[in-house]
């Protein structure tokens, strides 16, 4: 499953986040991979696009961020994944 998650630095926490993150800290756990991770313009919101089979990768790589980020995260689906669905849906 792929699964984005977005996060924004809670307030005063954005030297500490710089520090982990230039350590190589926001590197995915065993079990997920990295498929995108994209930084608004503005440092206000970010975005991390991840694929698991085990949905507890994706708390354990929340769990070391939770003091620094407001996390959420989504299950989502490709439009070519959606597509079809919505297409056998009767009207």
């Amino acid at each position: 499953m792929k699964i984005m998650t977005t996060w924004s630095l809670k307030p005063g926490a954005f030297s500490e986040a710089v520090k982990r993150f230039l350590a190589g800290e926001a590197t995915p756990p065993e079990g997920a991979t990295l498929l995108g991770r994209w930084h608004s313009a503005d440092l206000s919101i970010g975005f991390t696009l991840t694929e698991t089979s085990d949905p507890t990768t994706l708390y354990r790589a929340s769990t070391p961020w939770a003091d620094l980020l407001d996390l959420k995260a989504y299950i989502v689906i490709e439009d070519s994944e959606a597509g079809p669905i919505l297409a056998s849906l009767k009207k």
